[in-house]
């Protein structure tokens, strides 16, 4: 039996390996844009969630004895959900409207082992930084923001313009390492059954 990552985020594969696991990467191929429509109105929780839980039911099927994980991570911020920025222009845009403001980071975890699944959504409050405009432009042409939900990361340049934050740390990085313990303990596993090291 083995982990099964449903994702390429390298922050994901970080966290679990820095955790003493090396998971398989089988990353999904959902249609993000759609399931979002499909769900408007919904509350915040439930949309990264039910991301997560498509791309663990993509992959699922074909791992039945491994433990699948999936994730998606947004910032929730005045109300709004955002996730990747994609460019520099987007970018310098959200920090100008976040920095010395207060958001939160939803990530949304689904772990399937065979027919059991784990559903949650754990949000860690983050105090972002009065950056300065020469540092959020230096920032966004990194590049390192373009592909994070939110715009930035806490493990890497980013974590320069963040002044605190309350709740999982992992969780912001990409995969909260207490849900995918609870869910392995639900189904009568171990973290420790995993751990290479």
């Amino acid at each position: 039996m083995q982990i099964v990552l449903a994702s390429q985020s390298p922050s994901r594969l970080m966290i679990l390996r820095q955790a003493g696991v090396e998971p398989v990467i089988h990353p999904a191929h959902v249609d993000e844009d759609a399931i979002i429509a499909q769900l408007a109105g919904a509350e915040p929780d439930e949309i990264v969630t039910r991301l997560a839980l498509a791309k663990a039911q993509a992959i699922a099927p074909e791992h039945p004895g491994d433990v699948v994980i999936g994730g998606d991570s947004m910032l929730l911020l005045d109300g709004q959900l955002q996730g990747k920025p994609h460019t520099p222009e987007a970018t310098i845009e959200r920090w100008r409207q976040q920095r010395g403001r207060t958001a939160h980071l939803i990530t949304g975890h689904a772990i399937c082992l065979g027919e059991r699944r784990v559903v949650e959504a754990s949000r860690t409050t983050i105090h972002f930084a009065d950056a300065s405009d020469t540092d959020i432009e230096a920032y966004a042409r990194s590049g390192e923001p373009l592909q994070c939900a939110g715009a930035f990361t806490l493990e890497a340049l980013g974590g320069w313009f963040i002044d605190a934050i309350e709740g999982d740390p992992s969780s912001v990085i990409g995969l909260s390492l207490p849900v995918v313990r609870r869910a392995l303990y639900s189904f009568g596993l171990n973290a420790s059954d995993f751990w290479t090291k």
